[in-house]
């Protein structure tokens, strides 16, 4: 976008500089010659009268009186009747001519070379494309300035709804004064808090659903088993073939449940936390030592989890605003692994989370510090979506937990590591 800026603003530039350019060049070219030409008419005027007053007071034609009006190098013929005096000699390299009546029907004609005129008109022509020059350079520098101008915030407006996609529904109160950019960034803003409650509902609904059919399958089950020991063989036999019908359903319950996550968490992939980590905590570093707080990272060497990058920065991110907020003292991140995940803890040395905030505190708009109250909500939603899940493990310290699956063997094979620390 921003090439295609420029160029359509070079193209105006350079398009108007020609516009402009070519007639002005010709225009100057003709008023250097037409100067000249008015001057040399005006010394053959001079002369010219000068040899009719003789002429006038019958006194015969004297050039002598008149040779200090010819131009240097120029060549004076005046013609009278039959006499034909001349003055200088006849340029060789071409030449501008004026001829003027006088009394007797006679004429002056002056001539002098055309090399200073067309040295005149050089000159003017360079200058011209000089002009010309320097506005199509003005015109670059300008363009380039606009052009980044514009294509900042068209590239900013890009990269939030990249980030919406990837599943970064926080609120982006970042705004460029430009009315149609502000709209499309106030559209997105409203599509990232729809889509955070659509996902929370899914997930809410999912897990409610789950627990009740789960729950369901458990009484059934138990049922079964104690009819499948039924003294009476045809009880007894119905009862375990009820019972084989609902462990499948089980099992398909199970594996529709996995394909749900698994369909959530398409983009994720498994991540070594030791580069993820660190490449995040240096964005929020700076930030908490203006306040005079530090922030610490503690991950083993070579500790994988599955995760979506984006969706793992933007998580870790609000905790760590979170802690920034409303915290105090040190903030420490931690990894470690757990029975089967891996556990990403975020505290800090603060007051901690009230009681009566505790069990609320992942509910959408409930906050303790004046905020908004989404960004714990959409925390969770990010994380959920790659199938893991977000806990306040401790409320005095603040704690939060993020727990992670870990990758599978195929998954790890074939995968290449990055070896820079830059956040994706």
């Amino acid at each position: 976008m921003r090439g295609r800026i420029l160029r359509a603003i070079l193209l105006a530039v350079a398009v108007t500089g020609i516009a402009l350019g070519i007639p002005l060049g010709y225009t100057a070219l003709q008023l250097v010659k037409g100067a000249a030409l008015n001057d040399l008419t005006t010394r053959a005027q001079r002369i010219a009268a000068s040899l009719d007053d003789q002429i006038a007071g019958g006194q015969p034609i004297d050039l002598r009186p008149v040779e200090v009006g010819v131009p240097e190098g120029g060549h004076l013929v005046v013609t009278s009747g039959d006499r034909v005096l001349e003055f200088g000699r006849t340029p060789v390299d071409g030449a501008l001519m004026v001829e003027v009546p006088i009394a007797q029907r006679g004429t002056v004609r002056l001539e002098v070379s055309s090399t200073p005129v067309h040295t005149s008109q050089y000159q003017v022509a360079a200058l011209v494309v000089l002009l010309v020059v320097l506005s199509v350079g003005t015109g670059t520098v300008v363009a380039t300035v606009t052009a980044r101008r514009l294509a900042e915030p068209l590239r900013h407006v890009a990269a939030r709804a990249a980030r919406l996609g990837a599943g970064d529904f926080r609120h982006d109160d970042r705004r460029h004064g430009v009315p149609e950019l502000d709209l499309v960034a106030d559209a997105l803003d409203k599509s990232a808090g729809a889509l955070a409650q659509l996902v929370q509902r899914e997930r809410e609904l999912v897990g409610d659903v789950s627990h009740q059919l789960r729950s369901r399958l458990t009484a059934l089950q138990l049922r079964l088993e104690t009819l499948s020991v039924h003294p009476e063989q045809e009880t007894a036999a119905e009862a375990r073939a009820a019972l084989e019908q609902a462990e499948r359903l089980a099992e398909v319950l199970n594996e529709m449940l996995a394909a749900a996550r698994a369909a959530r968490a398409v983009g994720a992939e498994p991540l070594d936390l030791g580069a993820e980590l660190t490449a995040i905590v240096e964005e929020w570093r700076e930030p908490l030592r203006r306040g005079g707080r530090a922030l610490r990272v503690r991950v083993p060497h070579g500790l994988l989890a599955r995760a979506t990058p984006a969706r793992l920065r933007e998580a870790i991110g609000v905790l760590l605003d979170n802690a920034l907020r409303h915290g105090e003292g040190q903030v420490t991140v931690s990894a470690r692994r757990d029975e089967g995940t891996v556990v990403v803890e975020v505290t800090d040395s603060g007051a901690g989370v009230p009681d009566e905030l505790s069990q609320h505190i992942f509910e959408r708009g409930v906050s303790g510090g004046g905020s908004t109250g989404v960004g714990l909500a959409l925390a969770r939603a990010l994380v959920d979506a790659d199938g893991g899940r977000l806990e306040l493990s401790t409320a005095r310290p603040a704690t939060f937990a993020v727990f992670l699956p870990v990758p599978k063997a195929e998954d790890v094979v074939g995968v290449s590591w990055r070896t820079d620390l830059t956040p994706r």
